[in-house]
């Protein structure tokens, strides 16, 4: 029975029965209105909880999303002064956070030094979504998550089963989860942010596809950001995936507390050993899943099958995680079939290794989601020449071991970016024949001349690159000092390839 309104909830929020959580009467505090912000007030309101939202900015845009729910009864403090600590006028059972917030934050460092719980967007869904709710298969790692989850959709539905994309992209996870129609399976995309403050995930399955140095800061780490990524597989019920070129993925499989009976299953561009698949002879393969591992593997897809998803091919890095999307597929009991249709079907979002097209025999591939080393190393692998389009907020990245990977590959470098001297300095040092050309930055204050900026960084490619060479944007760093956002960057480096003059393919 809950209290009636005005006192206090008849149970905690942590003690609460779920799955099924009955979130009515619970006094939840919102920190960020984003995304998942508004998802988490909407949905609990629906049921009965009584909603305080709480966001550091203030503009004619969050005003005119939360008149919506002011309507339904949340109630709303934006400004600065609102994040700084917990309400002083009313009594807070639960917080539930966006993932930007850090944990040093000193609102949420309040909540937890007064034993308030502080949970994500991800822990409350999965507490309040039914026992016969959808199943749940997490993908998480520094680069690849958004292909991964998105090839796991296309697989899913070519199973002919409900599935959609949640989490870090697509549908809050809360949303989907609590779906009047019942989704089947929900494919997690999970961040390092949203893994911190979440506890439960009980995934069917779940992958760390790669760990690499990022959001140190925010984790205080490198060892934290990594144990926010294992976080994936705790109860895991039939398959752990791990990366069998990354160390740090399996290390955190033997660490994760899973039901017993879960398998670990490798993943690898070799051949696979027994609970692996892998790539034999141009075939993506199944020795994992399959009935007869131990003598054969089951044939999934061909590369011809993904050829479609690059200028020559799909990628080492694309490849990787079409294994990674197979292998959490198979582990719910999708058909061999339905891996090579999804595949087949498949097509990469914009801003992921996107192929926009080929002019006068030149690749152009927008993938300025690569905002790291690590993801930019893995896009420039992709192509055997390549100009290189990089540059922008390193954020004290070391950029060494990625140019002297990428060194004979590179036919010529174009730099963006307000601070161009960690990579000139790696270039001079790693790749001292390839010519660099350097972009004015000028100043960036509006669109127009961003625009110009971005124009100038194509023409400037293409006059490096001939026929049979890929103009790449992989920037290894953040967009911050001269766009708005790394989509802003790669809407206007895909216009700019429009306008190029030649023949279109």
């Amino acid at each position: 029975m809950t209290a009636p309104a005005g006192g206090a909830p008849s149970l905690p929020a942590e003690e609460r029965p779920w799955p099924g959580m009955d979130v009515a009467g619970l006094r939840i505090l919102v920190t960020g209105f984003g995304v998942s912000g508004y998802a988490i007030a909407d949905q609990t309101m629906q049921r009965g909880a009584r909603v305080l939202v709480v966001d550091g900015a203030d503009t004619p845009e969050i005003r005119e999303r939360a008149r919506i729910l002011e309507v339904l009864g949340a109630e709303f403090r934006l400004g600065a002064e609102h994040t700084r600590a917990l309400p002083e006028d009313r009594e807070i059972d639960l917080v539930v956070t966006s993932p930007g917030w850090r944990p040093d934050q000193p609102l949420l460092a309040a909540a937890a030094a007064r034993g308030i719980p502080v949970w994500s967007e991800v822990e409350l869904a999965r507490r309040m979504q039914a026992a016969d709710g959808p199943a749940w298969l997490g993908i998480t790692g520094t680069n690849g998550k958004t292909t991964t989850v998105t090839m796991l959709e296309s697989i899913l539905r070519a199973a002919g089963l409900r599935a959609v994309a949640c989490g870090n992209v697509g549908l809050p996870v809360i949303e989907a989860a609590l779906d009047p129609e019942g989704f089947d399976v929900l494919a997690l995309e999970l961040s390092s942010f949203q893994l911190h403050w979440t506890e439960h995930l009980d995934c069917e399955a779940a992958v760390v596809l790669n760990v690499s140095a990022d959001h140190l800061d925010w984790h205080g780490g490198a060892e934290e950001y990594a144990r926010a990524k294992g976080r994936i597989f705790e109860g895991v019920r039939t398959a752990c995936v791990y990366n069998t070129a990354d160390e740090t993925t399996l290390h955190l499989v033997e660490e994760a507390d899973v039901v017993e009976g879960a398998r670990a299953v490798g993943i690898s561009l070799g051949a696979p050993g027994l609970s692996e698949l892998g790539i034999i002879d141009g075939i993506l393969v199944d020795r994992a899943f399959h009935p007869e591992r131990r003598s054969s593997a089951a044939e999934l897809a061909t590369l011809a099958d993904l050829a479609h998803l690059g200028p020559q091919g799909a990628g080492p890095h694309v490849l990787l995680d079409a294994l990674a999307a197979a292998a959490l597929a198979r582990a719910h009991g999708v058909p061999a079939h339905a891996v090579r249709d999804g595949l087949r079907a498949y097509r990469m979002g914009a801003h992921r290794a996107q192929h926009l097209a080929t002019v006068d025999g030149i690749g152009f591939v927008d993938d300025t989601k690569a905002t790291n080393p690590a993801a930019a190393a893995a896009s420039l692998q992709a192509a055997e020449r390549v100009v290189w389009i990089a540059g922008g907020d390193v954020k004290g990245a070391d950029l060494g071991p990625l140019v002297a990977a990428a060194a004979d590959r590179l036919v010529g470098v174009v730099l963006l970016g307000l601070d161009p001297v960690p990579f000139t300095e790696a270039l001079s040092r790693h790749a001292p024949e390839v010519p660099v050309r350097r972009i004015d930055p000028g100043e960036t204050d509006d669109v127009a001349a961003r625009t110009r900026l971005m124009e100038d960084a194509v023409q400037a490619a293409r006059s490096l690159a001939a026929a049979g060479d890929v103009v790449l944007l992989a920037p290894a760093a953040a967009s911050i000092d001269q766009f708005r956002d790394y989509a802003e960057r790669g809407d206007l480096f895909a216009a700019a390839v429009t306008r190029l003059p030649g023949e279109h393919a």
